[in-house]
């Protein structure tokens, strides 16, 4: 797996996709760094672009990735190497990989302008964090997509419809039950359903991170009892890890019973 992992990173290393979605987001901490002198300020308007774009890109690209390099995949089936080392290197290699650039295209900027002797440091980290685990989550989900679809044009159009319902319509839906149920507890409501969406829950811990839940209102106040705590917060992280290991878990067993 470690072999395939590697040749998938150095093969997306050298993709033009890599060094655009790089010098994006360099592009973007440039900006930001120049609009805003504070810090803070910059990490709350980088939130609102990665947790939108990061699971946009990591879907896009991990559909596109996969359905480009079938044929390369078919070779290395036909040669004695397991399925799961060939389709978990893919899939760690291109995690890898868009994670690195998120990394480095945000962290050089922020760096230079001296974010690490300043306070907002681990602003700053829960931010590259949140971005770290929504890349790993949707390039999973992109690829479970791609695997249990032949048609590109099916798998492409699921992965848009995956990407719009979790970034958007999720929390529609979220509002207009708190709204028609505005009547009962809905506490330990507010709490499962954030989990069970890892765009809303990776904003929630950024947002509780910068000390600006208040302006969450009542609902704020509730994310920070809980989500505050040192227990919350190891369950959040829990929750973001199993959302990575049950879509690669899912890869694992696709490639096992999928018939190329």
């Amino acid at each position: 797996m470690l072999k395939i992992l590697k040749y998938s990173f150095y093969d997306l290393s050298r993709s033009r996709w890599s060094y655009v979605y790089f010098f994006f987001y360099l592009l973007l901490g440039v900006v930001l760094l120049f609009l805003n002198n504070d810090l803070s300020n910059a990490v709350i308007t980088l939130m609102n672009v990665i947790i939108i774009l990061v699971p946009l890109i990591s879907t896009i690209f991990g559909v596109m990735y996969f359905y480009n390099s079938r044929e390369f995949t078919e070779l290395l089936l036909a040669l004695p190497v397991s399925r799961n080392s060939i389709f978990l290197g893919q899939y760690f290699g291109l995690a890898i990989s868009l994670s690195t650039s998120l990394i480095l295209g945000l962290g050089l900027p922020f760096i230079a302008y001296g974010v690490l002797q300043s306070g907002a440091i681990w602003d700053f980290a829960s931010l590259l964090i949140s971005g770290v685990f929504l890349s790993l989550i949707f390039t999973a989900l992109a690829l479970n997509i791609a695997l249990s679809n032949e048609n590109k044009i099916k798998g492409f159009g699921l992965a848009i419809l995956l990407w719009l319902f979790m970034a958007i319509v999720y929390d529609g839906l979220f509002l207009v039950a708190l709204v028609y149920f505005q009547d009962y507890p809905l506490d330990k409501f507010s709490l499962i359903t954030i989990m069970l969406n890892p765009i809303d829950l990776s904003r929630i811990l950024i947002l509780l991170k910068l000390d600006i839940s208040a302006l969450l209102g009542y609902t704020g106040a509730v994310f920070k009892d809980f989500f505050g705590t040192a227990l919350g917060t190891i369950i959040s992280f829990s929750v973001l890890i199993c959302w990575v290991i049950l879509p690669v878990w899912r890869i694992k067993y696709i490639s096992e019973k999928k018939d190329f």
